[in-house]
């Protein structure tokens, strides 16, 4: 605890006032363009990964990068009210579902036997898919892809797809190598810069 009480008060007196007239204005409010849904996995910095300031993207996290779909009885639960609010509210022009390698969430749902100590979990991970993959890199991506189908399962995600105003993307980001690949629609590559 000592160490995250020394992070925080370097925070305080060095670094945040560094960039102070971005901090003033994020005191008036919010403006994100994209919602970022990833894994809770200590190892997933959504800012180092995207390079993004505070204020740029509206992050989510749990367990597996899930979003419950809405038929699932959790329509109402954290994760479906911070995407309902980042929509709705926020007006975030696009949704970013991404995965990680050696995902211990998407492991547990391939092997749920290894989860009866971790009854909460088990049950969390009811809502991962693995396309019933046995290679754990596949079904990583599978369970991407999964979770941007539960996402189309709101009608309010739905519909703004459908008028333009919304746009879903998916990538597996690998930790070892630092490579985010993205589904083009076929499959998950490294997108090339312009």
């Amino acid at each position: 605890m000592q160490r995250l009480i020394d992070g925080i008060a370097r925070y305080s007196e060095e670094i945040h006032s560094q960039s102070q007239p971005l901090f003033d204005d994020l005191a008036q409010g919010q403006s994100p363009d994209v919602l970022f849904l990833t894994c809770a996995d200590s190892r997933v910095d959504p800012s180092l990964i995207t390079q993004t300031q505070p204020g740029e993207i509206f992050v989510c996290r749990n367990a597996g990068n899930i979003v419950p779909p809405s038929d699932s009885g959790l329509a109402a639960d954290g994760m479906a009210a911070s995407i309902e609010f980042a929509v709705k509210a926020l007006k975030v022009s696009d949704i970013v579902i991404c995965g990680h390698a050696d995902c211990g969430a998407v492991k547990g749902a391939m092997a749920p036997d290894s989860l009866d100590a971790l009854p909460l979990v088990g049950e969390w991970l009811r809502f991962a898919d693995h396309g019933d993959s046995s290679d754990l890199n596949t079904a990583i991506e599978a369970n991407v892809l999964a979770q941007l189908d539960h996402l189309r399962t709101y009608d309010f995600i739905s519909e703004a797809v459908a008028e333009g105003s919304l746009a879903l993307a998916g990538c597996v980001y690998d930790i070892e190598t630092g490579q985010v690949r993205v589904f083009n629609g076929n499959e998950f590559q490294v997108p090339l810069r312009p």
